[in-house]
């Protein structure tokens, strides 16, 4: 009988939580898929870049840390190593969830903790997401150029977390971050965070 009682709990335990998800808008799904990385930090490299862009050389380690975390807002620091034992710690991914979408920053700093000149920009998600991909359209860069502009990101738990902008549908910047094991040792902050 107690195994029973057992059994038909932990069905409906779970069908609650299968009903929970079902509830949820992608967006919140999305934020949650994200939220279950959090503390762990993930090796990744450059898979698409632009001729002429020059940011990365394209054979630098790239790390993505889950670094902050709450229920309406995640920071994840973008780590760009540079040489032996040196690296660039500029870049913050800022994730906000709001009733209707997510919001999407980018908080760039400089060595010493300063806000570098161009920071802060980003935009919201806009309809038609998943679960495991977002967009987020940047309406100055979209207005400007007559076209949608802005940034996809992707999670596919244990696999991969994809960050790049877009062009209407199209990839023109990415990288691909491998989630299947967590990095042994996290990064430290950021620049301009404790």
């Amino acid at each position: 009988m107690k195994l029973l009682i057992a059994v038909l709990l932990a069905f409906f335990l779970l069908s609650c939580g299968e009903r929970a998800e079902q509830d949820q808008e992608p967006f919140e799904v999305f934020f949650d898929m994200l939220s279950e990385q959090c503390g762990n930090a993930y090796p990744g490299g450059l898979t698409l870049e632009p001729e002429g862009d020059e940011m990365l050389d394209g054979d630098e380690l790239l790390v993505v840390h889950f670094r902050e975390c709450d229920d309406n807002q995640l920071k994840l620091p973008f780590h760009i190593e540079l040489g032996e034992d040196e690296w660039d710690r500029s870049r913050t991914w800022i994730y906000t969830k709001h009733e209707d979408g997510l919001e999407l920053r980018h908080d760039h700093r400089m060595p010493d903790g300063s806000e570098d000149d161009v920071t802060m920009y980003g935009g919201y998600s806009v309809e038609g997401g998943t679960a495991m991909r977002q967009e987020f359209k940047s309406v100055p860069r979209s207005e400007e150029m007559g076209h949608f502009r802005g940034w996809r990101i992707e999670i596919v738990p244990g696999d991969r977390y994809t960050y790049g902008t877009i062009r209407d549908t199209t990839w023109s910047w990415r990288v691909d971050f491998d989630l299947s094991e967590p990095m042994e040792d996290t990064p430290p902050a950021p620049w301009g965070h404790e």
